[in-house]
């Protein structure tokens, strides 16, 4: 008897560490659930905004608060055309893409990087033409995002591209005075620059399957008890029958259906 309650004992032990295990995932697919609602309320209240001057949002030390991410601004100013990049490997249009990134000059100084948009590969794995940016003054609208960071990889670029949108190394490529804390990606611009390049469409508001993931694994919780208790209820019925103090339980015999089968042939005929 003490053998068999030390081997209870251990069942429950394995169920009730399961148990944990299955808490801390649950917690932590409740975790992604609010992240994730917190980033769809985030777009549906900045998204749409009216645009303000980047000054407004963005100070002098370039930093931009979380809370303004996707808020449009508008700038007044010009490009820096001889200061262009090419981030590679986006996911546009169901396959890598190239972002052309464009440093602007604002009117008060300030020099933001622009995303232009998105030029799928060449034949040599480079767009063939890459649309020139207006030149003059120019007034954009763009969407604040935040930096990227730098590949985890390690992996490089050749000369003129870029493998993130990684803000304080693109300044060390550039020859001016970059803010390093937000880029913006563009929704307008007048007057527009030459040639075709691919938009950017808005965030999915798919809360995606973190609920349903936590709700899982609580459930998976609840099954590993109700598995350990239906084991070792065997085990107590097995032993009482062992003991005799309950009869045992005759196996039940499947009957062949071609027997069902033969036997209704023979209860036809006899009738």
């Amino acid at each position: 008897m003490s053998q068999r309650l030390l081997r209870w004992g251990a069942y429950v032990l394995v169920a009730i560490g399961f148990a944990i295990a299955c808490f801390f995932l649950s917690q932590w697919q409740f975790d992604r659930n609010i992240e994730r609602s917190t980033q769809i309320e985030l777009v549906e209240q900045n998204y749409d905004a009216t645009p303000v001057p980047l000054g407004d949002l963005v100070g002098a030390a370039g930093e931009l608060d979380p809370s303004d991410e996707w808020h449009p601004v508008a700038l007044r100013g010009r490009y820096l055309p001889e200061q262009q990049l090419l981030v590679r490997n986006r996911p546009h249009g169901g396959t890598s893409a190239f972002e052309v990134l464009v440093p602007f000059q604002d009117e008060n100084g300030q020099v933001l990087l622009v995303d232009r948009g998105w030029l799928s590969s060449g034949e040599d794995a480079v767009p063939a033409v890459i649309p020139a940016p207006p030149q003059g003054d120019v007034t954009v609208i763009v969407r604040l995002r935040p930096g990227e960071a730098v590949p985890s990889s390690g992996r490089s670029a050749p000369e003129g591209q870029v493998p993130t949108i990684n803000l304080p190394t693109i300044a060390d490529r550039v020859n001016s005075e970059l803010i390093t804390g937000t880029y913006g990606q563009i929704v307008s611009e007048d007057p527009a620059g030459e040639g075709h390049l691919g938009g950017f469409i808005s965030p999915t508001d798919d809360p995606g399957p973190h609920l349903s993931y936590a709700i899982q694994w609580i459930l998976f919780a609840i099954m590993g008890f109700a598995f350990i208790g239906y084991v070792i209820r065997i085990e107590i019925v097995k032993a009482k029958e062992d003991a005799g103090e309950i009869p045992k339980r005759e196996p039940r015999r499947r009957r062949d259906r071609d027997a069902d089968h033969e036997d209704a042939l023979l209860d036809t005929v006899r009738s």
